[in-house]
């Protein structure tokens, strides 16, 4: 998985295959390497951050820390999604 930084001992990454058509661009996070079961937190057209699931169980004093990383880091992530899948829409 394209690890795209790293917050404490949280993985922010992008999964591999992200599914055709593509979906829009998000992140996946979890604790120590990637999973399957990770978090994903949409990043809006805005640059703000848009919980999907917290499917990793991450404690909320935790994600929204991660969650205002994001956000501050938006353009950093919009411009990897952009190098590694070519293409970029928003969910909202």
């Amino acid at each position: 998985m394209p690890q795209i930084f790293k917050i404490g001992s949280f993985v922010v990454y992008f999964w591999i295959n992200e599914g055709m058509p593509l979906e829009p661009i998000h992140v996946h996070v979890s604790e120590g390497v990637p999973s399957e079961h990770s978090t994903k937190i949409w990043i809006t057209r805005s640059g703000r951050c848009l919980l999907c699931n917290n499917v990793s169980r991450i404690p909320n004093r935790k994600l929204r820390y991660i969650m205002e990383i994001i956000e501050a880091r938006n353009q950093e992530i919009t411009s990897k999604w952009l190098s590694y899948f070519g293409k970029i829409t928003y969910y909202c």
